[in-house]
């Protein structure tokens, strides 16, 4: 029988793959809506927009705004969005038992994120990962963003890691474009955020997993050359 082990490094995206901060998301949409005299949005119509970032939240919401006038609402999310960080979003089921079971087996992980790099940072302590998260890489920690291969790259590069060696976890098509421009072996995490047209079965994925719990299964994960 073959022996399955998890990678050495995993590298994972934030919301949406290792965090359900749609909550977050939504309370900030609906604290802008609410200054502007209207209801409040379901959750379940802002939800499939979190991974896409804070225009496509802004734009989902203020359908009627020309993109121009979408973008300049960007600056008051971000804004309104770190008042509510972590106040209702949490990892999703499984995810603090996977990175329990891949630190036990010696494995390191970090995270590689759009998100502005002082959002994802200020969130570690709020989830008590602030001395397990070993990299974090946000989408302005660089000159270049995913789905650019670079913060893979450079993740890699602060662990002193082989990207061989490396595994990416994401739930938006971005994330795979990025692993796949640097050669690393990739996981799309189909319990994260889409919309509708959305078609990861051409995403090109190394594997496809259902449910973040199908991540503590170490014969779930790409396999890689023996150490």
């Amino acid at each position: 029988m073959p022996e399955f082990r998890f990678p050495d490094v995993a590298l994972f995206d934030l919301d949406g793959t290792l965090l359900d901060s749609a909550p977050d998301m939504v309370a900030t949409v609906n604290r802008m809506l609410a200054a502007r005299g209207r209801a409040p949005m379901p959750l379940e119509a802002l939800r499939p927009h979190v991974s896409k970032g804070a225009r496509a939240m802004s734009g989902a919401a203020f359908l009627e705004l020309s993109i121009a006038q979408r973008d300049a609402l960007v600056p008051e999310f971000l804004a309104i969005y770190a008042e509510e960080l972590g106040k209702h979003g949490v990892p999703f089921e499984g995810i603090e038992p996977m990175l329990r079971a891949l630190e036990n087996a010696g494995g390191r992980w970090g995270i590689v994120t759009n998100k502005p790099e002082y959002l994802a940072r200020d969130l570690m302590p709020l989830l008590g990962w602030e001395t397990r998260c070993a990299v974090l890489i946000g989408g302005d920690t660089l000159s270049e963003r995913k789905p650019h291969p670079l913060p893979l790259q450079e993740a890699a590069r602060l662990l002193g890691a082989d990207i061989a060696q490396c595994v990416y976890i994401g739930d938006d098509e971005r994330d795979i474009q990025s692993a796949r421009a640097a050669g690393m072996a990739s996981i799309a995490a189909l319990w994260g955020y889409r919309l509708a047209d959305d078609a990861p079965d051409a995403w090109q994925a190394d594997v496809m997993l259902d449910e973040a719990s199908d991540l503590l299964d170490p014969a779930n994960w790409p396999q890689q050359a023996p150490r």
